[in-house]
């Protein structure tokens, strides 16, 4: 039973957790071509107005004022340059003004904002993992080899940079557990066909795996694009025996199938001799040659005839 007590505890941390949540937004920044344009006129006309005044100086605190403003303008200019920075395609800058977030900037091409804007690029690209061959138990209890291949991409910079610690890192983790708990779900190959199983419904297997990594992932800001099983297998101390089963089952298909399509020939060959009025035969010898027939036919050696030089009867 939880208590009044907790319960209010713990809707504060719900509510404290939700506050918190950092979602991403546009950081506010400028064309780095236009601002490298007036920073480098800014450097040119404060070195020329300090050549111009520095000779003239007087000892009076007046005649300071003016080499002083221009030698401000060339600290800021020069300063102006560390705001600058590259955004190269599929990149994103997320930036943080003294611990606080203030935006992404996802804009390829130089940029130019705040110098004291700390920076940090992450990529946006689609990304390609493969997982570990797991082993684990299937539906049946039976143990598998199982691997998946997940691509993945960043879709909320600030959830990816702010919420986990390592989003790689936490993705790749989140995509085996999320893969050993899909497996235990379906049988490997189940004896009733009717059911979902892991070799049999390779399409809704990987549906059921992509959409619980989105559900672990979406704390960490990323959309799973694709997951599909890339490796798939009996454990090796099982192998052999569940190789001889599904080679008996499969004999046993084949077998049924045989003596199917051996029926139905025989059935055949009685109905045309007595349409055609070939031979009239009695159910002791309707017998006898439906039981050469089904030998020939379910044979599985190429069977030798008795040429019968007598009478029928004989």
């Amino acid at each position: 039973m939880v208590s009044v007590s907790q319960k209010a505890v713990m809707g504060r941390e719900g509510a404290y957790f939700q506050g918190n949540a950092t979602e991403e937004r546009t950081v506010s920044s400028f064309g780095g071509w236009p601002v490298l344009v007036i920073t480098l006129g800014a450097v040119v006309a404060s070195g020329v107005g300090l050549a111009l005044t520095a000779p003239r100086l007087e000892l009076t605190p007046s005649a300071w004022v003016v080499p002083a403003a221009f030698a401000l303008l060339m600290v800021l200019a020069l300063a102006s340059f560390t705001g600058f920075y590259v955004v190269n395609p599929n990149q994103a800058v997320v930036m943080q003004l003294f611990g606080s977030y203030v935006g992404t900037e996802r804009t390829s091409g130089l940029r130019w904002a705040l110098p004291f804007y700390s920076k940090r690029w992450l990529s946006v690209r689609a990304v390609s993992m493969e997982s570990a061959r797991l082993k684990v138990n299937d539906l049946d209890g039976n143990p598998i080899e199982i691997a998946a291949i997940v691509v993945w991409r960043v879709i909320d910079t600030a959830k990816a940079s702010f919420q986990v610690d390592d989003h790689r890192a936490y993705v790749h983790i989140q995509s085996e557990a999320a893969l050993r708990h899909m497996a235990t779900s379906y049988a490997y190959d189940p004896h009733d066909g009717a059911k979902l199983s892991l070799r049999g419904a390779s399409m809704e297997v990987a549906d059921h795996l992509r959409r619980e990594l989105m559900e672990r992932a979406s704390l960490a800001g990323v959309e799973i694009i694709e997951a599909r099983i890339s490796h798939l297998a009996y454990a090796q101390e099982i192998a052999q025996a569940m190789l001889q089963r599904q080679q008996a089952s499969a004999i046993i298909a084949a077998r049924q199938k045989i003596v199917d399509g051996a029926v139905g020939m025989v059935e055949m060959a009685l109905a045309r001799l007595a349409e055609n009025n070939v031979v009239e035969l009695d159910e002791e010898r309707k017998a006898a040659m439906v039981s050469n027939l089904l030998v020939v036919l379910c044979s599985e050696r190429a069977a030798s005839p008795v040429v019968n030089a007598g009478t029928l009867y004989a």
